[in-house]
């Protein structure tokens, strides 16, 4: 009898280069058919067009196939998952360090990073930089990452009055980035210590910044309208209504949609017969998409501990 899990994701990943001249995104899903694991890992690139692709693939490439190599064992995984998602995180930086050094053209590139390691109904995730990782629950959307920019602070200044909401939305170090992969020491790093309890037909929305070009009420409505579509329609869905919005600086957009479920688990019967030994097991391919550089012009500076993407 062979028993197989189910582990009942529906996943998607789609990429946009926007209005840029380049694409500084890069995306990875991967959720095999027979597994009780999935990983999604999403990189926003800065540092210009010679450089901001390299950083985000380096990111994506390096935090993948090493979170692959350590998911072998499914139990000890769990059990370490968040110091693992530290670990890979470190070296995807020092990775960036590293090439950097040797790569006078890229010296000042840097990267977002934002991993999510399902396991069987359970999500850990790290995250560092503004990819905001959104859950809609129960007919409402929230952000459960932290957001390393400036702009938290900034709408707690309107919120205290200091500002109108409009202000604060053009303020322009908005996207100032408190924390991010460029080889240096990383400042901020949101690893919770416990993962997520899903539930059946959680929606999680893993995106560049690009997709907050959407207000985050209007991510909600389109959630609402298609939650009951595919992660596929879904992700179709929110790509249409960037391009209906016909944003002139409307940024690269990087995202995955996946649906959870408990794991389930199935007992297949295997043929009496001497040729029936081994069953190849079909596994789909990981969705991977990262493309030519992306714009952000932003030269990519240090100013004390904030990073600024300035888009020309």
């Amino acid at each position: 009898m062979l028993r197989t899990c189910d582990s009942g994701f529906d996943a998607a990943a789609a990429i946009s280069q926007g209005r840029r001249d380049h694409q500084e995104d890069a995306l990875i899903t991967d959720f095999p058919i027979g597994s009780d694991m999935g990983f999604v890992v999403l990189s926003d690139g800065m540092g210009g067009h010679a450089a901001g692709d390299v950083a985000s693939k380096i990111a994506v490439t390096e935090v993948f196939s090493e979170l692959k190599l350590r998911s072998g064992n499914v139990a000890a995984f769990e059990d370490g998952a968040p110091q693992i998602l530290c670990e890979v995180a470190h070296a995807a930086n020092a990775c960036i360090r590293a090439h950097s050094q040797g790569q006078a053209e890229t010296r000042g590139m840097g990267a977002t990073l934002l991993a999510l390691a399902f396991v069987k109904d359970r999500l850990f995730w790290i995250s560092v930089g503004d990819s905001p990782l959104y859950l809609f629950r129960d007919g409402a959307l929230r952000q459960i990452n932290e957001d390393h920019s400036a702009g938290p602070q900034i709408d707690m200044l309107a919120r205290a009055g200091r500002m109108t909401e409009e202000e604060a939305r053009a303020h322009p170090d908005r996207n100032c980035l408190t924390s991010v992969l460029c080889g240096g020491d990383i400042p901020r790093i949101d690893c919770p210590a416990e993962p997520l309890a899903l539930l059946e037909d959680d929606l999680l929305i893993a995106a560049s910044d690009g997709l907050q070009f959407l207000p985050h009420d209007v991510i909600g409505e389109i959630l609402k309208v298609h939650r009951y579509k595919t992660s596929r329609e879904i992700a179709h869905a929110l790509l249409d209504a960037l391009r209906q919005q016909d944003y002139d600086d409307q940024d690269n957009v990087a995202l995955s949609v996946v649906r959870a479920a408990p794991p389930r688990f199935a007992e297949h019967t295997l043929p009496d017969t001497a040729e029936a030994r081994f069953i190849p097991e079909h596994r789909d391919a990981g969705t991977a998409a990262a493309r030519r550089p992306s714009l952000m012009r932003g030269l990519f500076s240090l100013r004390g501990l904030a990073f600024s993407r300035n888009e020309g």
